[in-house]
């Protein structure tokens, strides 16, 4: 059986568009100007140039019931590259899926395009019925993220976060190399460490791994999101540098993060931290309180002690009590910070996530049951960080004045404002 040259030529204009399609994709997803009206006006640009390397497949290369569902598929897929919804991309796309049910990349545009309409229950029907033609990679990310998505307005969102980091973890099975299939099983699990109270830290530490594995893909170290939300899990694991570092990555590579101001609200509740930790009480002020603590009755379970005995971690039977002096007061949301000193007149920090700001105030005599404690040590821009903290993250944790938090000081922290993807 022969091959025309006609039909090798159809053929070539077909994957010389498709590679403009992809080519398109590729420059969307490393471009950050400064502005995103920028962004938009350069995509548009470049989506026009797209659709002019397809518009050289002849009208009579594009007849076949196959050929007219690529060439629409194609047509969809790069006039879907801009931020903004095009009906006129769901449209090609539809006709797409119609012709060719089995086109599985039109499903995942398709997809896509419904999701910026704000249909989240069709983009979702697009993805799920286009796993039913097989395992995709991309696909299951798609659905991952879309599942986070509907996560917030759902009644039960652990549930959602759940089988999106299912569908995440079963994208990896199917490429254990890829970056930005860990990458979305990053976010899932820091979606889930937000979800499910903000307390458990473990859900951090997995998430912490997932993007440490997403960074080994070439790929992904030019995905600001990846080092915007990696410098996330690294903030509320009080790993002041790396998050430092990962910011200002971020707001290297795409400016429109806003990571820079994040790194800045970091910079000046450290500086803040110093400044009252370094002598900014007198001393005889700061003796005559310390040495007003009174004793606090505690279950035999717990064991007294003072700053400088506990170790690094959690210390478990443990209980240290303090005078609050000063509040650090916190552009950001959380944590809220608090100087305090114990007997010895050691001062240090409590970080407290998941507690209303009302609850503790300076003056206040607070206790800590099971302690976490790290001693931060650190350089940043030539200036150098040193204090003793302990981290608190639910009501359980503490004592104000001798009596337990009621119920109604926690208060849950929401991630879904600042997570990237």
């Amino acid at each position: 059986m022969s091959i025309s040259i006609g039909e090798i030529v159809g053929e070539d204009l077909f994957a010389k568009a498709a590679a403009a399609a992809d080519d398109l994709y590729i420059f969307r997803d490393n471009y950050f100007p400064l502005t995103p009206e920028e962004r938009v006006s350069k995509l548009q640009s470049q989506s026009d140039l797209a659709l002019q390397i397809l518009d050289t497949i002849p009208t009579e290369k594009r007849k076949l019931p196959l050929q007219r569902a690529t060439y629409e598929y194609l047509r969809g897929k790069i006039l879907d590259a801009v931020p903004v919804y095009k009906k006129e991309a769901e449209d090609h796309l539809s006709k797409a899926v119609k012709l060719n049910p089995s086109l599985v990349d039109a499903w995942l545009c398709l997809g896509n395009c419904i999701w910026k309409k704000g249909d989240l229950n069709a983009a979702k029907n697009c993805f799920t019925f286009a796993l039913g033609k097989g395992p995709n990679k991309n696909i299951l990310c798609q659905l991952s993220m879309l599942e986070r998505k509907l996560a917030q307005d759902a009644e039960n969102p652990e549930g959602i976060v759940d089988e999106s980091i299912k569908h995440a973890k079963e994208a990896i099975t199917l490429d254990v190399k890829d970056g930005y299939s860990w990458y979305n099983l990053g976010n899932g699990f820091l979606t889930s460490f937000f979800v499910t109270g903000a307390w458990d830290h473990s859900k951090l530490l997995q998430s912490l791994k997932a993007y440490q594995n997403a960074e080994r893909d070439e790929k992904m170290k030019s995905n600001p999101d990846l080092y915007y939300n990696s410098a996330t899990v690294n903030k509320y694991l009080e790993n002041y540098e790396r998050a430092l570092t990962g910011f200002e990555a971020a707001a290297l590579m795409d400016p429109g993060l806003n990571a820079m101001e994040d790194a800045r609200m970091m910079v000046l509740l450290l500086d803040k931290l110093d400044y009252l930790l370094r002598g900014q009480i007198k001393a005889k002020r700061l003796c005559s309180l310390s040495s007003s603590l009174a004793t606090v009755d505690l279950s035999h379970s717990y064991k007294r002690a003072t700053m400088d005995l506990l170790s690094e971690g959690l210390n478990k039977g443990i209980a240290i009590t303090g005078k609050v002096l000063f509040f650090a007061k916190n552009e950001s949301l959380a944590p809220l910070c608090y100087v305090l000193s114990d007997s010895n007149h050691t001062c240090y920090v409590i970080t407290v996530y998941g507690i209303r700001n009302d609850a503790i105030k300076e003056g206040d005599q607070v206790t800590l049951l099971e302690p976490f404690y790290r001693f931060v040590d650190f350089s940043w821009k030539g200036k150098h960080y040193q204090f003793k903290s302990v981290r608190v993250d639910f009501v359980e944790q503490v004592l104000v004045n001798g009596k337990c938090l009621s119920p109604h000081h926690a208060v849950r922290t929401s991630i879904y404002a600042q997570l990237k993807a």
